[in-house]
């Protein structure tokens, strides 16, 4: 214990301990900092920019439901799976029901975005339908865990959940209820009529989605719509869209989500590392300026202590977020040339498009 007598320590309150005689420094003799955090870094909340730890207990409580299903999944859950405080997880949500209202209103966006890249308007009644419900299941298909929170979880949900899930089949049963203008066939049937279809499909696409063997949602594409023609158009037709073949994938939406894009993803899962507030400034100031050195990433994300981010630089490093030197030829005994390793890269383009950032700096 005597080796350490003398060593001198800082607390972050600013006291020099250790010193004889030493106490707090005069405000005239503490060290400025200059240093501001770069502009395409939003403001922190809680160590991360408060999109992105939405994002994280919004992604954490739909895998969560996925996995112990909707009464089961609790706050405590959701906050240790996303890796996130209760103090930051109650700021953003009012209780548990409020952040699962919250992802299944997110995963019906998800699917009205496409819906609205799909581009039905002005297509017939029957072309609409169909290219409508391709559309909803390809992407059912594509991102089971959204699927069953949005057919399966849903159904256990409270009040408000279950209006909104409602006020969703409503909307769709009235798309389906144009097929009454269709045809003379159509005559006898009802707004009923197309409430049972949409619930005759939901049904099944429940019985899907809860199964352990699970079948190609895209393949129901033709049975649904000889079910849902059937009392519009007749028999004939029905059977002609139970044998048509499936439209074609439709380009940029015909595989999962991309990592910038996905939303049940969290843009920091298989990291092991806990990222702050100042490790997105490091790597958003290693982005903007590939090559650059400790003291100036230091300089840029606002750590001057050459110890501090020597240390952060390094972590990144053994995790596969930066490198020291690739492409770049410092002098023996030179300075780092820090730069993203595709890993880090996928890391802030998720950050990014998490956070609003736009690339090349910015806050959008």
């Amino acid at each position: 214990m005597s080796s350490f007598a003398g060593t001198r320590r800082v607390r972050a309150a600013g006291t020099v301990t250790g010193v004889k005689g030493a106490g707090r420094l005069p405000r005239a003799a503490r060290p400025e900092r200059t240093l501001r955090r770069p502009s395409s870094v939003p403001e922190p909340a809680h160590g991360l920019p408060i999109d992105i730890q939405r994002k994280r207990l919004v992604s954490a409580a739909i895998r969560s439901t996925d996995e112990v299903g909707y009464v089961n999944t609790s706050v405590a859950r959701i906050t240790s799976r996303a890796r996130v405080s209760r103090r930051t997880f109650y700021e953003l949500f009012a209780d548990r029901g409020s952040c699962l209202l919250a992802a299944f209103e997110d995963v019906v966006a998800l699917i009205k975005r496409d819906l609205a890249a799909a581009e039905l308007d002005g297509l017939a009644w029957r072309e609409r339908v169909r290219m409508g419900l391709w559309t909803i299941l390809s992407f059912l298909e594509r991102e089971p865990a959204l699927a069953r929170m949005c057919v399966v979880q849903s159904l256990q949900g409270d009040a408000k959940i279950l209006a909104k899930r409602e006020a969703l089949l409503a909307s769709l049963a009235t798309i389906v209820d144009e097929g009454r203008g269709e045809s003379g066939r159509s005559t006898q049937a009802t707004p009923l009529t197309a409430e049972g279809l949409v619930g005759a499909a939901l049904s099944i696409l429940y019985t899907r989605l809860s199964r352990e063997q699970r079948e190609p949602l895209t393949g129901l594409l033709g049975e649904l719509m000889g079910l849902i023609v059937l009392p519009y158009l007749g028999p004939a037709a029905a059977g002609r869209e139970r044998t048509r073949p499936a439209p074609e994938p439709v380009p940029g939406r015909g595989a999962r989500l991309g990592e910038d894009q996905r939303f049940a993803g969290d843009p920091f899962e298989g990291i092991t590392m806990r990222l702050t507030y100042r490790t997105v400034c490091v790597l958003e100031c290693v982005a903007s300026e590939p090559g650059a050195s400790n003291r100036r990433v230091g300089a840029l994300a606002g750590v001057p202590d050459q110890g501090q981010i020597s240390k952060l630089l390094g972590r990144l490093r053994r995790i596969g977020l930066v490198a020291s030197n690739t492409g770049f030829e410092p002098a023996l005994g030179g300075a780092n040339a820090w730069t993203l390793t595709g890993k880090g890269e996928r890391v802030v383009q998720s950050l990014r498009a998490h956070a609003g950032i736009r690339a090349g700096g910015g806050v959008g």
